[in-house]
């Protein structure tokens, strides 16, 4: 005999006749109520960006785009506290792994233990569910991108895009997108997917966009009037 339906919605421990996580999928829903963000990888990087999503004249920009270690940024879709909760665990992870190994923490790893961190999030009672969805971008040995979801595993990605209207964006990347991309090639067609994903044109201001370059692992974050040239670039 199964306890009442409402049991199911309030318990993160308990699966529903289904074989569903209630709490997980509701949690999932919440990370289509943000600005777009995206990742993509090239030949010579890797870009993240995100949309500002500023609401009010009097609201001063916050950052969207986040860098975790030298050579890796990160990008979340979802509730910005559980968010900013998950960069600070990368940071940490980053630097664990730099005074245990003497080295920088690959992409993989760190979108692992990210994961492994959010799936505990999802076992035991009064915890809930962390309302992020994260791509995390790098360069180690070459170019990574990889996509966190809150359930608590990971996927490697060439492209991908999260938050509202991210559906689109990730269409116009599956139609679009080649593997001899460079970050130039990338980013006029990433620019593409954020217009099409948008109900109205996308300024330059509204976009803040990241780049980690291979030839030298540097997170760099670009300039307004850098982003207004590959704006300019990609037709917009």
């Amino acid at each position: 005999m199964f306890p009442m339906a409402g049991g199911y919605d309030r318990a993160i421990t308990v699966f529903n006749p289904e074989g569903r996580l209630l709490q997980v999928e509701y949690a999932l829903t919440a990370t289509k109520q943000s600005a777009i963000c995206f990742g993509m990888k090239c030949i010579d990087g890797v870009i993240l960006g995100a949309r500002k999503g500023v609401t009010s004249p009097l609201m001063e920009e916050a950052e969207k785009v986040f860098k975790i270690d030298e050579h890796i940024g990160a990008v979340f879709a979802g509730l910005r506290s559980d968010g900013r909760v998950l960069v600070a665990r990368g940071r940490l992870e980053a630097q664990i792994n730099r005074l245990t190994f003497g080295e920088p923490i690959t992409v993989e790893a760190l979108a692992n233990r990210i994961a492994e961190y959010e799936q505990v999030h999802t076992q035991y009672a009064g915890s809930r569910p962390f309302g992020v969805l994260m791509i995390i971008g790098g360069v180690d040995t070459k170019p990574r991108l990889m996509m966190t979801h809150l359930s608590g595993f990971y996927l490697p990605y060439k492209a991908y895009a999260v938050g509202m209207g991210s559906q689109t964006a990730r269409q116009v990347f599956e139609e679009e997108y080649r593997d001899d991309m460079n970050i130039d090639d990338g980013m006029k067609l990433a620019i593409k997917a954020v217009q099409k994903a948008a109900e109205k044109k996308v300024p330059p201001d509204d976009l803040e966009i990241a780049v980690i370059r291979v030839e030298d692992k540097k997170f760099t974050r670009l300039t307004p009037e850098e982003v207004k040239k590959y704006f300019r670039a990609a037709g917009y």
